[in-house]
């Protein structure tokens, strides 16, 4: 099956990756700066992802054939801003000129909802029209957004390359990726209704992120099959579960908080405010776990 290399395998979402690609029959290598943890991989290399050398190093001590490259910053609020940049940005720009190099062929990049310009935003999403698809403009502005912008515009770069650059290059935009426990204390536990929402004032947060999620067990799946694609160049991804988070019905989510927003699809009952065509196009994936099972 060859082997994986999975930087950040240390966290949460990079432990599930290397569990569900052991699985499958991959040699797994964890590519982590933090204490080494082999308990979910066949092997650890310690690495500072934001010094190329070691990057270069590590990926060429791993015999990967592919990287998944998870090991940046999930949230912007414990670092400075540039800190928050740059393990976005350079630590992408070294796993990628250091595969193109080693003759790997295929790089998944953890991309995210914050390229679109939520998430973290201060202020509200722009959103043109609904559900949003690859084709959406991008309006971030905190570090961490626009960091995820820029990883996949080094991408884009990469792609164009002649020689020494990895043939397949998929950056996919996560959402919030909950497992089972997380979703009903979140969801389940909670009133998810818009008023509800705006009583705990979580509601801008959820607005920002269209109220997109995704189960590790969907995620997980994806990033396999995106390990397995075979496509010539850069692809942005949208990633998200096929329903919202919210109890209200969608078109009444839309009606309320984007009033303004084409609508472009039907968005009856729960319908997720994201469109995840191009994945299933590319990798034949369609999510298939709902919050909803738990109650």
């Amino acid at each position: 099956m060859g082997t994986v290399a999975v930087t950040g395998g240390n966290g949460r979402v990079g432990q599930a990756v290397l569990e569900h690609l052991g699985v499958e029959g991959y040699r797994t290598v964890n590519i982590s700066r933090g204490k080494p943890d082999e308990s979910h991989s066949d092997a650890y290399l310690t690495t500072d992802l934001l010094d190329a050398g070691e990057v270069y190093g590590s990926l060429a001590k791993s015999d990967a054939d592919a990287v998944v490259h998870l090991g940046m910053l999930p949230t912007p609020e414990r670092t400075p801003g540039y800190r928050t940049f740059e393990s976005n940005a350079m630590s992408t720009y070294h796993v990628l000129e250091a595969a193109g190099e080693l003759g790997v062929e295929t790089v998944t990049l953890a991309s995210s909802f914050s390229a679109i310009g939520g998430g973290f935003e201060p202020g509200p999403i722009t959103v043109d029209y609904l559900p949003v698809d690859e084709s959406h403009r991008l309006t971030p502005s905190t570090s961490y957004g626009l960091g995820k912008q820029t990883l996949e515009t080094i991408a884009d770069g990469f792609a164009r390359r002649t020689a020494d650059r990895p043939r397949t290059i998929t950056s996919l935009r996560f959402p919030w990726v909950v497992d089972d426990e997380m979703a009903r204390e979140t969801f389940v536990e909670a009133d998810r209704t818009l008023d509800g929402l705006r009583a705990t004032d979580t509601l801008h947060t959820q607005r920002n992120t269209l109220f997109t999620y995704a189960h590790v067990s969907d995620v997980v799946d994806l990033v396999r099959r995106s390990v397995e694609a075979a496509f010539d160049g850069h692809e942005r991804v949208w990633v998200s579960a096929p329903d919202t988070s919210a109890e209200t019905l969608t078109e009444a989510v839309v009606a309320d908080l984007f009033p303004d927003a084409a609508v472009r699809a039907d968005l009856s009952d729960h319908t997720a405010l994201v469109d995840t065509s191009k994945a299933a196009r590319l990798f034949d994936w369609a999510p298939s776990w709902s919050w909803r099972t738990l109650e």
